[in-house]
């Protein structure tokens, strides 16, 4: 990109043909801020990494009464209860909110999550989160029996969401919240009380791993099949016909249908082209309750409390190569160390060297290596490793591993009353990709940062053409025919 000053020298002194130059060259540079401007929200939107299970969207907040968040600028009133998520697929989810001070959007999309990928990773409270979810509304269904064991005469699907809520509020965020109504409120205090540590439910779905390398004319794998549900479905690559790949157990012969630990393999066959391929399993099972959910954009994170049917997917890719270098990509969020964990394995017989920020790092032949890359909190990512064969493997997604703690700021939470509630939805935010050294897209989220930058900068084109113009008519002598 030519500087300011090295624009307006050339324009300058080219005369009335270069005026011309330097209008074309204002609109043009318009246009190319406008495309930064446009690209930058489209980045953050595109699909993210995920490692399986069932992926949703927010219907909203659907049974809630009110509570009272305590904070440093005062009390607030805000909803307190249960949303309800439609599964990609088919399916329902009902689910609770683990962070009291952020704001859902409207229509976020969602991910089945393990916990050490959000906030829950390091809260030592998360367990006794996972007993409440069992032992609340809506697992307990008998609102009378609920009540009874709160020490209250009854209780409404509202209220008994809304104790439930700030229960959870009280571990997810350790914050100091209160359920309005009395009754909520007794059923908060002793699901509080009565909270003991429980472990992390097991994905509804997942493969381990989700990348697998090789040479060609080999069973690349195993990539093995974790699940609650009874069978998963096997989908082949969808270039099988074409590359001749085929989805194999331990015996080579082909599977179209996988249980709980079943191992499968890519069978590559040995003329087959450097390349690589992929395939998905799915399922239609129960999500287990306790299971996270993470935003794609910046929303609260949520945590199951109730699941029908729902269909789960999950997806493993394998590369293969004749000779050299033949790496298998993957990432992974690293809360405990606040970015993202890109881990390389290099089954070829030629080192695999790539490059992240300003780092080149390089994998020995038989050889995996872990580099985990810094993410600020709240902070979109959104990269790309470029490897032999032209493998190309975009890795993208949000880093959301801590509770707000504080009000925020994009809430619209004005004087924190029902009217404008906390955790009702609000719009979704973009994002703008920032390049950084070796070919490392990083994406920033909320309102554009970028903006004031791209105006300031269309501001300057016209300032310039303005100018060349006015500078070059002056310079040059009238002809004879103006």
């Amino acid at each position: 990109m030519f500087s300011a000053f090295s624009a307006f020298s050339a324009f300058a002194v080219r005369g009335r043909g270069s005026a011309r130059l330097a209008v074309a060259a204002v609109a043009s540079g318009l246009l190319a801020a406008g495309a930064l401007a446009a690209s930058g929200p489209a980045a953050a939107q595109e699909a993210p990494q995920h490692q399986g299970g069932a992926a949703a969207t927010l219907d909203g907040l659907k049974t809630f009464d009110t509570a009272v968040l305590r904070t440093a600028d005062g009390d607030q009133q805000i909803p307190a209860g249960l949303f309800e998520m439609t599964v990609d697929g088919g399916g329902t989810l009902k689910t609770y909110s683990v962070d009291a001070h952020r704001p859902t959007q409207e229509q976020a999309r969602y991910l089945e999550t393990s916990w050490d990928q959000t906030s829950l990773g390091t809260n030592r409270d998360a367990g006794k989160i996972r007993w409440i979810l069992e032992h609340s509304y809506p697992q307990v269904d008998d609102l009378s029996a609920l009540a009874k064991q709160a020490g209250v005469d009854s209780l409404t699907e509202q209220t008994a969401a809304a104790g439930t809520q700030v229960a959870i509020w009280r571990y997810s965020d350790h914050a100091e919240v209160d359920a309005l109504d009395p009754k909520a409120e007794k059923l908060a205090d002793f699901l509080e009380k009565k909270a003991r540590g429980a472990a992390e439910p097991r994905a509804s779905l997942t493969l381990e791993p989700g990348a697998v390398s090789g040479r060609a004319g080999e069973k690349l794998g195993p990539v093995t099949v974790r699940t609650n549900a009874g069978r998963v479905t096997v989908v082949p690559p969808a270039d099988a016909v074409a590359s001749g790949v085929k989805v194999v157990g331990k015996d080579g012969k082909p599977l179209t249908t996988a249980a709980d630990g079943s191992r499968l393999y890519f069978d590559v066959p040995a003329d087959a082209a450097d390349g690589t391929s992929s395939l998905t399993v799915q399922a239609t099972t129960s999500v287990p309750v306790g299971r996270a959910f993470a935003g794609v954009t910046q929303s609260q994170t949520q945590i199951l409390a109730g699941s029908s049917e729902s269909t789960v997917s999950a997806g493993a890719t394998a590369t293969w190569a004749k000779k050299g270098a033949v790496p298998a990509l993957s990432a992974e969020k690293n809360c405990a160390k606040g970015g993202v964990d890109i881990t390389a394995t290099n089954n070829g017989d030629e080192p695999f060297s790539f490059a992240l920020l300003d780092t080149r790092h390089t994998v020995a032949p038989g050889a995996s290596r872990t580099v985990t890359v810094p993410v600020q909190e709240d902070q979109a990512y959104d990269f790309t490793i470029e490897g032999p064969g032209g493998l190309e493997k975009n890795f993208k997604g949000i880093l959301a591993c801590k509770t707000s703690g504080a009000p925020a700021a994009s809430a619209g939470t004005g004087t924190g009353t029902m009217d404008q509630p906390r955790n009702q939805p609000s719009p979704a935010l973009g994002g703008d990709a920032l390049t950084t050294a070796d070919g490392l897209d990083l994406a920033e989220t909320g309102s554009s940062n970028a903006t004031p930058m791209i105006l300031g900068i269309a501001v300057v084109f016209i300032v310039l053409g303005v100018a060349a113009v006015f500078f070059v008519r002056k310079k040059q002598p009238a002809s004879d025919d103006e």
